[in-house]
């Protein structure tokens, strides 16, 4: 039996640098909650940038999903990623460009590894 993955980290941002000598990430503009004049409102870029560990070995399926109130939710990211053991940390950066937001509200993200929920969170978008 093997462990589920662990999420360590999520965090919303505009940005991510990485430092091609010691492969540090340093995350640009961490936000929580998006401000917009008028709807429907079109976001030009962000990334949703998270953690994990305790993957095991072998190729993995990272979902992320997105709803508003009782919506059924919508696949914004759905990627294959590779773990060499569950003791690595792995960092995964998903672009999401050009994210509609039809009006203000609270939007439901949820995060799943190999169809297993590991984060209902959400995103605030207000006028």
């Amino acid at each position: 039996m093997h462990s589920k993955p662990q999420l360590l980290a999520w965090v919303t941002c505009d940005g991510v640098h990485i430092d091609p000598a010691t492969g540090k990430h340093t995350l640009l503009g961490i936000f929580s909650n998006i401000g917009a004049a008028q709807f429907p409102f079109v976001h030009p870029y962000m990334i949703w940038f998270l953690t994990l560990t305790d993957c095991g070995p072998g190729q993995h399926r990272l979902r992320i999903s997105m709803a508003m109130g009782n919506e059924t939710p919508r696949p914004m990211i759905e990627r294959m990623f590779e773990s060499v053991s569950p003791l690595h940390r792995i960092n995964l950066i998903n672009d999401i460009r050009n994210l509609v937001f039809p009006q203000p509200g609270v939007y439901s993200i949820l995060v799943e590894i190999d169809d297993e929920p590991l984060l209902a969170t959400d995103l605030t978008v207000t006028n």
